[in-house]
């Protein structure tokens, strides 16, 4: 075991895997008091228990994910939040007819990932379309994620104006009604938009047994949904606060995005007791990069140029199911934009 926890002199059934450990500090819902009582130790005053208990688990979480508590801590937070929202964690079962691989997962981001764009941004137009808001309102996000699909680089503040006006536009609003609408939305407009690539390379993972998760920004209502439409494992994403059976405009700590997402998968792995040096992680984006290097295969799909040169440097596999970008990058844009010029021209005249 660790350090800090070999000098408490703990008892013989204390984990002496770190793994085993923080797993069970997960159980607790991360009541250290309660756990280190069940775990027998020798009774501490509340002062040296609490800070036996920090030491342990702090040990332990950096030993295994390089994470402080702190990080580990709004890991399990998130990961508890969708639990709560959904029910289970696991949304399907796995193929009775594949023997199931313990221990090995695959992890996927969504946007522009698994499917074309943004998620947020579909959603949105589909709120819009059930009159929510008006299209105007939502025209400066879309102006910014078609700007996000040409040249590859996402914006935090982007991603951050995006979160807050979502939550406006759903604060008060029917869970129920919600749920309903994001059906509607992965079933019409978000399916789709997937790419067959990465589609394919999910299916390679079920096909060997392992678990498949998406972890994703996007609000968990519609990840969760998108991963039972594709028979994945199950999804991670970003939860709104529910209070009364309606959302009231705030979130459940914070977006799922960048580093969270390293915080929520450690955490994930905790629960479910994955070897994250046999695990797969996938995105485009350079904000991915703390995810991605936590895992022992990290593939950069549709890689953003930042991404790419990362890639590069590190011999991660890279794979591009691009058209639009592809098109741009060998032809330019301004050859690009006089060909639609031209179509739309002849069509006129036809």
């Amino acid at each position: 075991m660790t350090a800090a926890v070999n000098a408490l002199a703990a008892p013989e059934d204390m984990p002496e895997d770190p793994r085993d450990f923080l797993a069970q500090w997960v159980a607790s819902r991360g009541n250290l008091r309660h756990f280190f009582e069940n775990s027998a130790f020798a009774p501490l005053g509340d002062a040296e228990q609490l800070a036996a208990g920090h030491a342990a688990a702090a040990a332990a979480a950096e030993d295994i994910f390089g994470l402080d508590l702190d990080s580990f801590s709004s890991g399990v937070d998130s990961v508890g939040a969708v639990l709560a929202s959904g029910g289970s964690l696991k949304l399907t079962s796995p193929d009775p007819d594949i023997p199931q691989e313990a221990g090995v997962a695959a992890f996927f981001d969504v946007d522009n990932t698994l499917i074309q764009g943004s998620s947020l941004v579909v959603f949105a137009l589909g709120l819009a379309r059930r009159r929510f808001f008006r299209l105007r309102e939502i025209a400066p996000i879309v102006w910014k994620q078609l700007r996000f699909r040409i040249s590859g680089n996402e914006n935090p503040a982007d991603v951050r104006a995006a979160r807050a006006q979502a939550l406006e536009f759903i604060k008060g609003r029917d869970v129920a009604e919600l749920e309903e609408l994001c059906e509607h939305i992965v079933d019409r407009q978000m399916l789709d938009r997937a790419y067959p690539g990465t589609k394919e390379l999910a299916q390679m993972h079920l096909d060997a047994g392992h678990q498949v998760w998406l972890v994703t920004a996007t609000p968990v209502q519609v990840a969760q949904i998108l991963a039972r439409r594709l028979g994945f494992t199950g999804a991670l994403g970003t939860v709104a606060e529910v209070e009364d059976g309606k959302f009231t405009g705030r979130l459940v700590g914070d977006i799922l995005h960048g580093p969270g997402k390293k915080h929520a998968v450690a955490a994930l792995a905790t629960i479910e007791g994955l070897d994250m040096a046999r695990c797969t992680g996938y995105s485009d984006s350079s904000n991915d990069v703390p995810m991605l290097t936590m895992v022992g295969t990290a593939v950069a799909v549709n890689p953003d140029r930042t991404l790419k040169r990362i890639a590069e440097e590190r011999g991660w596999p890279v794979r591009d199911y691009r058209s639009l970008r592809r098109a741009v990058s060998t032809y330019g844009l301004p050859a690009l934009a006089a060909a639609f010029t031209w179509r739309i021209v002849r069509r006129r005249r036809a």
